[in-house]
């Protein structure tokens, strides 16, 4: 079987933190992949699936801009977003810098740094669709609203943090969480490897 091509976003964030956690999914999987760090537009091309890393959101805007990657990115067959990447994501951002554009692929409304700031991260136990999991919250976006083809996997209170979104054209997989999970769990890198 041809491994996975899956792409992490290698301009700023935890980049080797999901790499360490998508090796992880893989071998617990037992499934080849072939883990690439995209940082042209180039390097997008024939990717099956894209993690986007948490750290600023409008860092990640005016990089991929200018680099001219966000078509290419939109063109991916699945891609996973936490924090930051999960901003880019969403098709409405509360809070949004003039100017800043994300992919708008995913049926959610997201407030920036929703949680807080730096000095206010903080790490909880929830429970998700894939277990219980100790969840890193870090100046998190907070979702405010999820659309009719959303899929909710886990919850902080009654605030969504971790969410799927299947479009049967084109046959698209989007995984956002607010938190970071490649900082405590490869379980969501191995959802992600398997859809």
């Amino acid at each position: 079987m041809k491994p996975q091509r899956i792409g992490i976003l290698a301009l700023q964030g935890g980049v080797i933190e999901h790499l360490v956690a998508t090796r992880e999914a893989a071998r617990k999987l037992k499934i080849k992949c072939e883990i690439i760090e995209v940082r042209t537009e180039k390097s997008l091309k024939g990717l099956d699936g894209l993690i986007i890393p948490g750290g600023e959101s409008t860092v990640h805007s005016k990089l991929l801009e200018r680099e001219g990657m966000l078509s290419e990115m939109r063109k991916v067959r699945k891609i996973f977003g936490t924090c930051a990447g999960m901003i880019m994501l969403a098709k409405r951002v509360e809070g949004r810098i003039k100017g800043q554009k994300t992919l708008e692929l995913m049926d959610i409304e997201i407030a920036r740094n929703a949680y807080g700031t730096q000095l206010e991260s903080f790490e909880e136990e929830i429970k998700t669709g894939l277990g219980t999991i100790n969840a890193v919250f870090i100046r998190a976006p907070r979702i405010k609203k999820v659309g009719k083809k959303v899929k909710v996997l886990a919850k902080l209170g009654k605030e969504p943090v971790a969410v799927y979104q299947h479009e049967p054209k084109g046959n698209r997989h989007y995984l956002a969480c607010a938190f970071h999970p490649e900082l405590s769990t490869s379980k969501f890198h191995e959802l992600f490897l398997s859809l």
